[in-house]
């Protein structure tokens, strides 16, 4: 069961704009993470290189805006830290969608809430950089990325604070993209592999939406000695439109097979998978569902309501089998099959109806998450603009072992090991995210202090001693 502490900074935590030094940083490596903002922060250091007379402005609306940070650590696990000998691997994953700046001003109607002031782009890169820099995470997965913003802006603050990139523009004319990112003294890349959903001659996969994979080893000795135990780092964003949960559920079968592919092991086993993103969906709809549970049954469900961001069900079209072309080459269980098939094979008589109506996955994820807030249950909520606020971004991991209750997993002790050997992760902990009325008493996303429409989602994990022996 989860704790829930007041605000715990379980380690010494940058204030806005702070650098850590490098000793400073190498003996908090393995800290906990923590969400608190301090008291009092130090001017923040991406503002530097600005007319005296723009910072000073921009620092007084920082600070007569209200604080809007209500986020806490929370903590997911009684497990005392192991000592300093100890070959268990903690570390801290970010997903972040960061707004792009293209797509803010080709959708303005979304944020006729905020004060122009707040969206223009001089203002909001020191925001998001200084968030990041703040956090502080061992594997940063972002969604949303500019190219030219990335390469000429963000890439550089990045290396500055010891990332190592692997980024995929958008396959069509949108400059933005996913990119993973991770601290070159936590891990080292085994693999980078950008997938692209866009098929030419496939009326379904016609959209330019794309997504990441890379294969990450811990840099630590007992990991080095043995290169089969790494962890398969995943990161998406998904298509937007409600109304189109087919081309959804299509986009994600390629990702989870890619996901498969990469995670694979040689004797059949799998590495621990992370997959991060913005997935258009929200908590408990179908899609959710389908990634948290491994199965879904679709026989009767509606295109729009696969992603749950819509309520209305009339007039629109049922999902039939097969979902997305057997030309694909990925088979209803999201696995890649030795040759892609030409047409639908014919169903058999003796084929159960509803086996037709499913598709499934193996990757036993279950959400960072839990979607309610304590003590009251009220929704989480991950975005916030001039329509709608609600959950869409999510930090899905392969766990150790898991009890899957009324569509929230719960760590079980007594549970079946999710994959062979203990490799899977244990969540330890995660900042807080807060209801709508919270946004709302800070006029939303974005704001002074928050640079997007999406808040940060920040977990820790443990990779246990298992996946080194």
């Amino acid at each position: 069961m989860m704790e829930r502490p007041g605000r715990e900074p379980p380690n010494k935590r940058l204030k806005s704009g702070e650098r850590r030094s490098s000793s400073d940083r190498t003996k908090n490596q393995h800290s906990q993470a923590a969400g608190s903002r301090t008291e009092q922060e130090k001017p923040n250091v991406w503002f530097r290189g600005r007319p005296a007379e723009e910072q000073r402005s921009l620092q007084q609306n920082q600070t007569g805006s209200a604080e809007p940070d209500k986020r806490y650590w929370e903590t997911c696990s009684t497990e005392p830290q192991p000592p300093g000998g100890s070959r268990v691997f903690d570390f801290s994953v970010m997903s972040y969608n960061i707004l792009s700046q293209d797509l803010l001003q080709d959708n303005a109607y979304l944020y006729r809430h905020c004060d122009p002031a707040v969206l223009s782009w001089p203002y909001r890169l020191p925001n998001l950089l200084a968030e990041i820099q703040q956090h502080d995470a061992d594997i940063l997965c972002l969604q949303e990325v500019q190219e030219d913003h990335y390469e000429n802006e963000i890439k550089p603050a990045l290396q500055a604070l010891e990332y190592i990139k692997s980024c995929n523009r958008r396959t069509g004319k949108k400059p933005d993209g996913c990119a993973i990112t991770f601290k070159s003294s936590r891990f080292s890349l085994v693999s980078s592999t950008p997938v692209e959903f866009h098929r030419r001659g496939d009326a379904l996969l016609n959209r330019d939406n794309v997504g990441m994979v890379v294969v990450l080893q811990p840099n630590t000795g007992a990991a080095q000695s043995n290169a089969s135990y790494s962890i398969c780092v995943a990161n998406t964003h998904l298509l937007y439109n409600p109304r189109r949960g087919d081309i959804k559920l299509a986009q994600l079968a390629i990702l989870l097979a890619e996901i498969g592919r990469l995670s694979r092991l040689p004797d059949g086993s799998t590495n621990p998978v992370i997959l991060c993103g913005d997935f258009n969906s929200v908590p408990w709809s179908p899609l959710y569902h389908f990634l948290t549970t491994g199965s879904l049954k679709y026989k009767g469900l509606q295109i729009n309501m696969v992603s749950g961001q819509e309520a209305g069900s009339r007039g629109h079209r049922f999902l039939t089998p097969p979902i997305w072309s057997p030309r694909l080459g990925i088979n209803q269980s999201c696995q890649y099959e030795s040759k892609a098939t030409e047409e639908p094979r014919p169903s058999s008589p003796a084929e159960p109806n509803c086996s037709r109506y499913r598709i499934n996955h193996d990757l036993k994820l279950q959400s960072s998450y839990g979607h309610r807030l304590l003590p009251d249950g009220r929704p989480e909520v991950t975005t916030s603009h001039s329509r709608t606020s609600l959950t869409v971004d999510y930090i899905l991991y392969s766990s150790n072992s898991f009890l899957f209750s009324l569509g929230s997993p719960l760590l079980d002790i007594n549970a079946t090991p999710s994959l062979p050997g203990g490799r899977g992760l244990q969540l330890l902990g995660r900042l807080s995210l807060v209801g709508q009325s919270e946004l709302e008493e800070v006029h939303r996303l974005p704001n002074w202090h928050h640079s997007s429409d999406h808040l940060p989602l920040l977990v820790r994990f443990r990779l246990g001693p298992d996946s080194f022996t």
